[in-house]
């Protein structure tokens, strides 16, 4: 029997959720209806920080504290987790160490963007890696954009606070909790609602198989990054909502000598690692995307299935020649991850299907990646143009390329001629680099938009790609990237 609420952890009680609005995001749940207007809406689209809250999940035995974006997050997404929120965080006769040592550096600024800001840092008070840096810090407030200014003093009381061991109420009751988490975290489906309108959380692969074969008219969510734009920006009503994030073993990611294998539900922070140690470039980009809120909430499979046109991974894993599983009523099945996207807003998923796994290969002997992101701003912002190059060197010539781009078409794409004009061409001689550079308005015609200019787009394609054969060729131009490399493997 399927479970018919959805339960969560909230100041040491269980509260339960009917699911009869599936559609209904954290953010409202907290204000409207359990009038914890501490945290606040602002963009109500995942950008400005204002609604940071953070969930506590066990992971490992241990509790784990990740900063969410309240205002795009269904409230059903945080079935068996703790949710803590900024009136949680000081007890009857003290404030928290971050609260105080926010006071003490004078980081305190208005009472709209002060509680985000608060909480991501709760957030990073609990991280564990010790000690934290002012890279740290700023990473970790990509997410909350103060509209008072004022970031320095902020810095320094993340510095103060977060920089020791953990040493507050949560830690000193995390046994308790943990318990209390582990017994919420059960091996039930949830299925909350009635067959028309319902939020549901299936545990396993196979009822989640059969639950979408009986409602092919379902949405199916991941993290919601995008979905709950559909709900706070589009004003769409959704009846039917699946959440995969409790299906068990979604989320695995394996590897062995020739891949890395990330599970569709594997969210962006815990596959920005293992990806950094394919590349160091895939560490920068994966810095840059989106930002801790984000990552802690968005999925690979996600950014993945609702085929943007100018997502970050999909060029990246397109350039490295990953493969996507898809599952469905009739099995499994793969095929290229380039060959998933049809048009803007299709792609190859059969009714029913989900993405369960993508598989990407390593780099081999003679193979050399790079990626690069234009954006008007380095964090928290969407790309101009996402550019990724895989090239196969030997002798100095380059003997194949896989070239994709992102926010140059309809879907993330090859550069198929450019890709023919680089073969044979010599690292020492740049006059052979024109030709597929040139090759590049063959293989495509940008739009322009409110990001950028169609004419902007092509010459960035262009310099992106002269840069990447740039840097293979050895010519020193680490000091013009903005993070150095080995720093984003972080």
């Amino acid at each position: 029997m399927a479970r018919p609420s959805i339960r969560y952890l909230s100041r040491g009680r269980v509260i339960t959720l009917s699911g009869d609005d599936p559609g209904q995001t954290l953010l409202d749940h907290l204000r409207l209806q359990r009038r914890l207007t501490g945290t606040k809406e602002g963009c109500n689209e995942g950008d400005c920080g204002a609604c940071t809250v953070v969930l506590a999940r066990l992971d490992q035995g241990r509790v784990r504290y990740q900063p969410v974006n309240a205002c795009i997050l269904l409230a059903g997404q945080v079935d068996g987790a703790e949710v803590i929120t900024v009136e949680d965080l000081g007890e009857r006769d003290r404030l928290h160490p971050v609260q105080q040592a926010m006071v003490e550096h004078h980081g305190s600024q208005c009472g709209f963007c002060t509680p985000g800001i608060v909480m991501s840092l709760f957030s990073l008070y609990h991280k564990g890696a010790r000690p934290v840096t002012r890279a740290d810090v700023t990473d970790q407030l990509a997410g909350n954009l103060c509209r008072c200014t004022g970031y320095r003093p902020i810095i320094d009381a993340a510095l103060a606070a977060c920089s020791g061991v953990a040493a507050d109420a949560f830690s000193a009751g995390e046994r308790e909790r943990g318990a209390t988490l582990a017994a919420l975290d059960d091996a039930a489906d949830v299925f909350a609602g009635t067959k028309a309108r319902f939020f549901a959380a299936p545990r396993t692969i196979e009822t989640l198989s059969k639950l979408l074969a009986e409602h092919p008219d379902a949405v199916i969510v991941a993290g919601a990054t995008d979905v709950g734009l559909w709900l706070t920006k589009k004003l769409r009503v959704i009846d039917k909502i699946v959440w995969i994030g409790r299906v068990r073993g979604l989320d695995a990611v394996t590897e062995d000598a020739s891949a890395l294998h990330l599970g569709a539900t594997a969210t962006l922070a815990e596959a920005a690692s293992k990806l950094a140690a394919l590349d160091p470039d895939l560490g920068a980009v994966m810095r840059r995307f989106g930002s801790a809120q984000v990552r802690a909430s968005g999925t690979v499979g996600g950014n993945i299935a609702n085929g943007s046109p100018i997502g970050d991974l999909a060029p990246c894993l397109i350039a490295l020649d990953a493969t996507l599983t898809l599952h469905g009523a009739g099995g499994e099945r793969r095929l290229p991850l380039q060959d998933f996207f049809i048009a803007y807003g299709r792609q190859d998923r059969r009714p029913g299907e989900f993405v369960r796994m993508l598989t990407v290969p390593r780099l081999q002997a003679g193979q050399h990646f790079r990626a690069f992101k234009l954006s008007k701003r380095f964090e928290e912002d969407i790309s101009a143009v996402m550019g990724a190059f895989r090239f196969t060197v030997d002798a100095g010539r380059i003997v194949s390329a896989r070239i994709a781009y992102g926010g140059m078409a309809a879907t993330p794409k090859r550069a198929a001629g450019a890709e023919a004009a680089l073969v044979g061409a010599r690292l020492d001689h740049a006059a052979d680099w024109e030709r597929a550079i040139a090759a590049l308005s063959e293989d495509f015609s940008p739009l322009s938009d409110m990001r950028a200019s169609a004419g902007y787009r092509s010459k960035g394609a262009g310099s992106l790609l002269r840069r990447a054969l740039t840097e293979l060729a050895g010519v020193p131009t680490q000091t013009t990237r903005l993070i150095d490399q080995r720093e984003a493997v972080r």
